[in-house]
């Protein structure tokens, strides 16, 4: 039997949701099935060691590969990104609509289609990776991954209407994202489904043994949260949570694993606020299961999320969650039965952790709700396989 010819297209697999739950579905697919290639933009993240050995990652052209070089890496494509940029951000403030006119009227241009004809083509993320599949691949059946709240990431219409029109599926990771998506493009409504992301119990569970370099001091709860540090994962308000619960007398450590554009400024905060020897900024891990499963608390801070991967291991792992209150949290966390859902500011997520530490009664229901239940699905890469065919 012929292999199916399969591409996933990502901008590369650095720390985060999309990057992990891309790479679990690959070593979750038949070998003997598919022909995979994975297209990344810049072929670097924390998550390309663990992409299986079947896979093939494929050599980006090389001016898709200058053009999402940094300016700092002076190339033959480097003129075109800085005048690009600089007049789509003239032309308007809002940044996905600035990168889809950077896209049409400047990088497209410029980057070469792949010769390869696929059986099946993915645009893994919101954006140029579906830009890249509409307009530079052939393949006989397209489809887009939105692994987020469209209305709560703030994306445009605008800038997907007329690429989303030649997928032939737009697949998201939860039902709110679904409903939230027919609702932006209801002419796509029949298009638009929604598969979980997929996470492997027996893999979590067997890395959450190793062991981590950090000190946990005794007799102090641990808290770790996850996650890339920009605005909207809330690390603001986790960090203004920790300097309220310090007033209150909680003797506990707070690990952050993750990094982005905010690691300078929310260090800054953690100093002012004289939280140095509470709150620690530990950067991107490629093992987050072995802080997870040692902690007392996994907390998230987000303003959105699409379908958390975070609180998924963290079920798994049997860890309660204390999670604010976006959109999308109630497909997955049940109050008091595997976490506490606060409201959206710093006072709330202290007191919803202060609760996780003094209420024994409630700690030991969720600790013990989590235990009973088996939250891996990876009887779930079925769908996606029916899906690509």
């Amino acid at each position: 039997m012929l292999k199916k010819k399969i591409l996933f297209v990502n901008i590369s697999l650095v720390n985060g949701g999309a990057e992990k739950s891309l790479v679990n579905l690959l070593n979750e697919m038949p070998e003997d099935q598919y022909e995979i290639d994975l297209l990344l933009f810049r072929k670097e993240g924390m998550f390309l060691p663990q992409v299986p050995h079947y896979v093939n990652i494929i050599e980006a052209p090389d001016a898709l590969k200058n053009l999402y070089r940094p300016v700092k890496d002076f190339n033959k494509n480097t003129i075109t990104k800085v005048i690009g940029t600089a007049i789509s951000k003239t032309l308007t403030s809002n940044p996905y609509l600035m990168r889809e006119f950077r896209w049409k009227n400047f990088y497209r241009r410029k980057i070469t289609r792949l010769s390869k004809h696929y059986d099946v083509a993915v645009g893994c993320v919101v954006g140029e990776c579906t830009y890249f599949v509409n307009d530079l691949v052939s393949a006989d059946k397209k489809l887009c991954w939105v692994h987020t709240d469209y209305v709560g990431a703030k994306c445009d219409r605008r800038a997907d209407e007329k690429y989303y029109q030649n997928m032939d599926s737009i697949v998201t990771v939860s039902d709110k994202c679904a409903e939230v998506l027919k609702t932006v493009f209801p002419e796509f409504q029949n298009k638009i489904l929604w598969l979980p992301n997929i996470t492997s119990s027996e893999v979590l569970r067997k890395r959450s043994k190793e062991e981590i370099p950090e000190r946990i001091d005794e007799g102090k709860k641990l808290l770790v949260s996850v996650g890339r540090l920009i605005p909207l994962k809330g690390f603001d308000m986790a960090i203004d949570a920790a300097k309220i619960m310090k007033q209150d007398g909680c003797q506990f450590q707070w690990f952050i694993l993750g990094n982005g554009e905010l690691f300078d400024k929310l260090n800054a905060q953690i100093e002012d606020l004289e939280l140095k020897d509470w709150v620690k900024l530990l950067g991107p891990k490629e093992n987050p299961y072995a802080y997870i499963a040692k902690s007392d608390v996994v907390v998230q801070s987000s303003k959105y999320e699409g379908k958390s991967v975070v609180l998924d291991e963290a079920k798994i792992l049997g860890i309660p969650i204390v999670s604010t209150n976006y959109d999308t949290v109630v497909d997955q966390i049940i109050p008091e039965k595997e976490g506490l859902i606060v409201n959206m500011d710093a006072e709330d997520i202290a007191h919803g952790i202060e609760e996780m530490f003094n209420n024994q009664m409630l700690y030991k229901t969720i600790k013990n709700y989590l235990n009973a239940h088996e939250y891996g699905n990876q009887a779930d890469v079925e769908k996606y396989i029916k899906l690509i065919g």
